[in-house]
């Protein structure tokens, strides 16, 4: 089940609210851990048990943690080390397995069977949030949870369970014991969410549309005119599918009472690669920083000991998102781009803020061909492609019916993936807003089901990690 669908949005959700107002407070966590392993298990029910045992395992490692924290430190380490480990056996299995097996089995005499299992939804948000948790303790930046209600809650909100952004039970803790809500709260979610909505279904959804087209053309066959065009629509197909997908979490959240943190701030307006990072998947940058790369020492070691940590934390959030090798290779072409701006190339960006969004903006790009490329030959020739090298010439017909036909989905893509239209709403009088806002949002809401009940194409590009 997904959040842009209309059995979400008109049977599940409504059910889930109407109960959970109804319901003294006290019963509302419950509610919202049963809630959370229907919408969890509703692909494949038996992974309902997964989940159960993340929580189990995960809510008694805490308190184990907590405990002897103070009075046997090497003992709570040693708890938390077992923790994060089975928490990344379980990762490793079920994303891993049949990469490592496929590719083993690539070596003279040896034969691993792939399991063929499908990945358990959200497996890596949810299994970073549970191993952030048991860290915090022992660091003692949060409290144990005793409520083994409350905390399961915590693992299985299904606001953010599909893709983020990644929620801290350290940032959550007091508002799993206590949400005021409000009216005006409510109000703002149910904005947030349509708003999302609007950018999954109407934006990326339609652009999206563009990129499969030329993702799917014979590398002897793409014109440098279709590269681009094909790339920069899946540059802004991922943006907002993504973003969407996070105002909708955002959104759901404060229908609930809860406030997560943002997870992007226009990304593309970057510049530098350091800044677009900062701006991208914030809760997934901010986690690496906080649990992997400071660990490591970050910055603190001299020169080479900080490239060697971003080697580290950027093989690691390539491999995150997915088990294919071209996502290890985008984590290292990111890792090379930061290690260049932090050895010399940052301080020439922040005198030449035009060339440097240019430079940026051109890294992203190029970067999202090895993300959706299921090969690394297929990326070569589509790069090829791009620069001219592929023999099919700069332009061909089709290629110019696809720039007439999608040419005001590309400016309105642009312009909403810019803080310049957000900036011109604040300026609007008060009175203009009251006004347009709910007619606006409302349209979003018509328009975006009214695709939905015709559509058939509605994927989501973050539900596979």
């Amino acid at each position: 089940m997904v959040f842009s669908s209309l059995l979400f949005m008109f049977i599940y959700l409504p059910v889930v609210l109407a109960v959970y107002y109804f319901v003294p407070r006290r019963w509302r966590n419950l509610w919202l851990l049963i809630v959370n392993l229907v919408f969890y298990g509703w692909g494949e029910p038996v992974y309902i048990l997964l989940m159960l045992f993340s929580i189990c395992i995960n809510y008694f490692t805490g308190i184990f943690v907590e405990k002897y924290a103070e009075t046997d430190k090497r003992r709570a380490k040693r708890i938390l080390v077992i923790d994060i480990v089975v928490n990344l056996l379980l990762l490793g299995f079920f994303k891993y397995f049949d990469l490592f097996a496929e590719t083993l089995s690539m070596l003279p005499g040896v034969r691993i069977p792939s399991l063929g299992l499908e990945l358990p939804i959200g497996i890596s948000f949810y299994t970073f949030q549970t191993m952030s948790y048991p860290i915090d303790v022992y660091r003692g930046d949060a409290k144990a949870e005793r409520n083994p209600v409350s905390f399961g809650t915590f693992v299985a909100l299904f606001p953010q369970l599909i893709a983020g952004p990644i929620v801290r039970y350290k940032d959550v803790a007091d508002q799993l014991n206590f949400r005021a809500g409000s009216l005006e709260q409510f109000s703002s979610g149910v904005r947030r969410f349509i708003v999302g909505l609007g950018k999954k279904v109407l934006i990326a959804n339609n652009i999206g549309l563009l990129w499969d087209v030329y993702k799917n053309v014979a590398p002897g066959s793409l014109t440098v005119l279709g590269a681009w065009l094909g790339i920069l629509a899946f540059t802004l197909q991922i943006y907002f599918d993504f973003s969407g997908y996070s105002d909708m979490a955002i959104g759901l959240g404060r229908l609930l009472g809860f406030e997560f943190l943002e997870n992007f701030n226009y990304p593309y307006i970057s510049k530098s690669v350091t800044e677009f990072w900062r701006r991208w998947h914030i809760s997934l940058g901010t986690w690496f920083r906080d649990y992997v790369y400071i660990p490591l020492g970050g910055n603190r070691c001299g020169r080479g000991r900080q490239f060697f940590n971003l080697l580290v934390v950027w093989a690691l959030t390539g491999f995150w998102h997915g088990a294919n090798w071209t996502f290890l290779c985008w984590g290292l072409y990111y890792a090379l781009f930061l290690m260049i701006e932090k050895a010399f190339l940052l301080r020439h960006l922040k005198k030449a803020p035009v060339p440097a969004t240019v430079y940026a903006l051109l890294v992203a790009v190029c970067g999202w061909v090895l993300f959706d490329l299921p090969t690394l030959g297929g990326a070569l020739a589509y790069y090829k492609a791009m620069f001219g090298f592929s023999g099919a010439g700069l332009c061909s017909a089709a290629d110019l019916y696809h720039l007439r036909s999608f040419a005001l989905m590309f400016i309105v893509a642009a312009v909403a993936a810019l803080p310049l239209g957000k900036s011109l709403y604040d300026r609007l009088p008060a009175r203009v807003k009251a006004v347009a806002t709910p007619v606006m949002i409302l349209a979003v809401l018509v328009l975006s089901t009214a695709y939905l009940v015709d559509a058939t194409y509605n994927p989501f590009l973050y539900f596979r990690f």
